[in-house]
């Protein structure tokens, strides 16, 4: 295992810390195969070749599907079991961005999440973001990126 690649699961784990927090989704090797079902683009990062060091992880979903997350009423991990392989989606969530200090403020995620997301609209009607903040940071990323791709941008 890379240094890159060890500090990138750290600082996943730290942050986020889904083992202690039941609405998040954890990330194992059947939700990446799902998520890669539903889009190949679900799942993104850069790597100049010694490890990843930008981690970008989105969901399409329906829009009733994102208004159930958006109030509350269904988790993280409950929205993901809702969306299924080759449905017709007209959302994404912004799942999460992480990317290693070094490379922060450099434009990375933003760059990676706005590639992504031409890579669906591409097959899909996209006609709304949305995200749940766990940082400054990732509002800021979440509002820069909505601006950008021209969606509205809703939050939990």
């Amino acid at each position: 295992m890379t240094d890159k690649l060890e500090r990138m699961l750290q600082l996943v784990g730290e942050f986020f810390d889904v083992k202690n927090d039941p609405e998040q989704l954890s990330v194992t090797d059947e939700v990446r195969e799902k998520l890669n079902q539903i889009h190949p683009s679900t799942m993104s990062e850069y790597n100049e070749g010694d490890g990843p060091i930008v981690w970008i992880l989105l969901i399409p979903v329906k829009k009733i599907t994102m208004k159930r997350f958006l109030v509350g009423e269904i988790s993280e991990g409950k929205l993901l079991d809702e969306t299924h392989p080759n449905e017709n989606y007209d959302a994404i969530y912004l799942c999460s961005a992480s990317v290693l200090p070094e490379y922060r403020r450099k434009g990375l995620a933003k760059k990676l999440t706005i590639d992504a997301i031409n890579e669906i609209r591409k097959d899909h009607h996209i006609t709304s973001l949305f995200y749940w903040s766990f940082s400054p940071e990732g509002e800021v990323l979440a509002q820069s990126i909505a601006k950008k791709v021209n969606l509205p941008l809703y939050k939990r």
